[in-house]
């Protein structure tokens, strides 16, 4: 740069001619030539045209084929520039360079880079749905977790909520849930080929949805748009939903104990959300959503029921199979047939509008769920069977109730104190029993009393009042001083 400036000052400055400057500067004189007029600048570079190889057909047919393979071939399993290269060199015979390969591979590949268009909702116009999946430690174990998300387009204001699995009622759970969540209904939902929506077709050319789905547009008035497969650019609001998820609630693995505390965790940081501000947008998300909330579709007056039904014959043990599980129900119901009403967290079973039993649902197999009360009828008629009773086993009694067990008179009693616990429940029965015990008691009256109002802190009794008429002590007082009857009467 410095050499540079001499130049010109040497030959517009002072006007020496360029041998002279050459001489000076001791530099050659084709330098000075290239500089002195100003025509070139030193710190301009300038782009290198060299003259591409030539690729036969043949060669650019087989590049092409191996990249279009690489279309279906999974992520880590693709060709790289090299090893086209190397199968040229060891199929074809190609004795050209590599760098040849490689600038025509990079090339390629420019051609074919994905364009897309940014694209601008209206206030209500629209929201895009899609599963995610993410791992979790629930009570100490660890298990993937389906996580429903829904995002309205135009605020991006989103919505989560975890399920066991994603089967059809959950699908309309959470439809429903995210609805009243936004508190209304966007005028479109999209989504990619899900199985619980799509029956037939795929992208614009779906033809038959599933009836479960068909119910819930036209409960909640919402049309349903599809994208194309391996589009998932058409929907990048919800695509980038679940990834922010995982990354911020998930990591580090959310340590829970129960579906409702990984709910409420989700449901937290949909809420905190609204303070995010996304790049490029002058508002909120929350001041977005506010504008958006006031375009939604009024909610129906009743929610939709999101349940998977199906009916089922009680068998002889009073059960009912479902997805290879079965649950109780009283056993007054053994040999009917009852509707069971599955959600994603709990199976209801029920009997002409009237619901009977209630389990929470669980997702393993070959599992039976008893319910205590139900078998209690059955125990009074037959008492005998009463410790071994699954019902009875299971119901993981205390301590305190089996130890007072072991003193009752018989069975009968047994189940009488059972019936005690279905009615004040555990925790009420076993302070009985501790109180029957400290007193000697072992009869099931005693627990009884012991539970009665009359025995409960603060309980005030209520005395009757018996009237009395006053009576009258003189002749008492006459017989204490040793006075006689005729005495008295004279």
């Amino acid at each position: 740069m410095d050499q540079y400036q001499l130049i010109r000052e040497l030959y517009v400055g002072e006007g020496l001619s360029k041998r002279a400057i050459a001489r000076r500067l001791n530099l050659s004189r084709n330098t000075v030539e290239k500089y002195c007029n100003g025509e070139v600048l030193p710190w301009e570079r300038k782009n290198r045209h060299r003259v591409k190889t030539i690729i036969v057909p043949k060669v650019e047919e087989f590049i092409r084929k191996c990249l279009n393979e690489d279309e279906t071939a999974p992520k880590k399993q693709r060709h790289t520039a090299k090893r086209i290269y190397d199968r040229l060199v060891d199929e074809m015979g190609f004795t050209g360079g590599e760098s040849t390969i490689r600038q025509y591979v990079r090339e390629y590949k420019q051609k074919r880079a994905p364009v897309f268009i940014p694209l601008e909702f209206s206030p209500g116009e629209a929201a895009q749905v899609d599963w995610g999946l993410a791992t979790v430690v629930m009570e100490k174990k660890k298990q993937e977790v389906s996580l429903f998300c829904m995002r309205l387009c135009s605020s991006a204001m989103p919505f989560v909520m975890a399920f066991p699995r994603q089967r059809s009622e959950m699908f309309l759970e959470g439809h429903q849930r995210g609805f009243e969540f936004f508190g209304g209904v966007p005028k479109r939902c999209i989504y990619d080929n899900l199985k619980t929506a799509v029956k037939e077709g795929w992208g614009h050319f779906v033809t038959q949805e599933q009836p479960e789905f068909v119910q819930l547009k036209a409960h909640y008035a919402f049309r349903s748009s599809f994208c194309n497969p391996q589009e998932a650019h058409e929907k990048g609001l919800v695509e980038n939903l679940v990834g922010w998820i995982r990354r911020n609630v998930c990591v580090p693995v959310p340590n829970i104990h129960s579906w409702e505390e990984l709910n409420q965790l989700l449901l937290n940081r949909c809420l905190a959300y609204q303070t995010h501000q996304i790049r490029g947008r002058l508002r909120s998300v929350g001041d977005d959503f506010a504008i958006e909330k006031s375009a939604l579709h009024l909610l129906p007056r009743r929610a939709m029921d999101a349940i998977h039904q199906v009916t089922a014959e009680v068998n002889s043990f009073s059960t009912v199979n479902f997805e290879r599980n079965r649950y109780s129900v009283p056993v007054d119901y053994a040999g009917k047939t009852v509707t069971v009403k599955a959600t994603a967290f709990y199976i209801r079973i029920w009997y002409k509008n009237q619901e009977i039993a209630v389990h929470q649902r669980d997702y393993g197999y070959h599992q039976v769920h008893y319910e205590l009360t139900h078998y209690l009828k059955l125990l009074e008629h037959r008492p005998r069977g009463v410790r071994n009773a699954r019902p009875v086993r299971e119901a993981n009694l205390p301590d305190e109730f089996w130890i007072f067990a072991d003193r009752l008179s018989g069975n009968r009693e047994m189940v009488k104190v059972l019936s005690l616990i279905s009615e004040y429940g555990v925790d009420q029965v076993v302070s009985a029993i501790c109180q029957a015990v400290r007193s000697g008691a072992t009869d099931s009256s005693f627990i009884r009393s012991y539970l009665s109002p009359s025995s409960t802190a603060g309980y005030e009794a209520v005395v009757p009042t018996i009237p009395v008429s006053s009576v009258d002590l003189t002749q008492y007082d006459q017989l204490f001083q040793g006075g006689t009857r005729d005495e008295r009467n004279g």
